[in-house]
């Protein structure tokens, strides 16, 4: 039970982290402005993705909006079967469910997901992300370690 209730506490801090730096980025920065941090380097920028990661599906709200609404029922339903989990379960499992959520309130609200991280290595510039976008890549990678982990415990 204490598992659960420590992956959703995750899933809510995520949430109202993303949810508190998006409203801001829309409160103060124009859609398509940049505010140099590090020139040459990092920026925020004020974006709306209307696609999934590197704007696959873009234009594609509705298909994004049921496929997050299925993954999250398809979480909780696991979250809520199992009866324990690992700390790093705990925390790939909350950090992956608040950027689901996080990322589908945009795409319900303002119809494609606000992004504001812009990096840029050299001449190349990565696409622009957002904190809900880390939670979810970082989440995944903590669980999949885990399962590694395990994997090799079991042996």
């Amino acid at each position: 039970m204490k598992s659960r209730e420590n992956i959703y506490k995750i899933t809510s801090i995520i949430l109202m982290l993303d949810q508190f730096i998006k409203i801001l980025v829309n409160r103060y920065m124009d859609l398509g402005s940049s505010i140099k941090i590090i020139p040459n380097f990092f920026s925020f920028m004020y974006l709306k993705n209307t696609g999934a990661a590197f704007s696959i599906l873009e234009d594609s709200t509705v298909l994004l909006v049921i496929i997050s609404a299925v993954v999250i029922v398809l979480l909780d339903r696991f979250i809520k079967k199992e009866k324990s989990f690992t700390k790093l379960e705990e925390i790939g499992l909350g950090l992956i469910m608040g950027g689901i959520f996080g990322n589908l309130i945009d795409r319900i609200i303002h119809h494609g997901v606000i992004d504001y991280l812009s990096f840029k290595f050299f001449s190349y510039n990565f696409p622009v992300f957002n904190l809900a976008d880390i939670a979810i890549t970082v989440g995944v990678g903590i669980y999949l370690i885990d399962m590694i982990i395990n994997r090799k415990k079991e042996k």
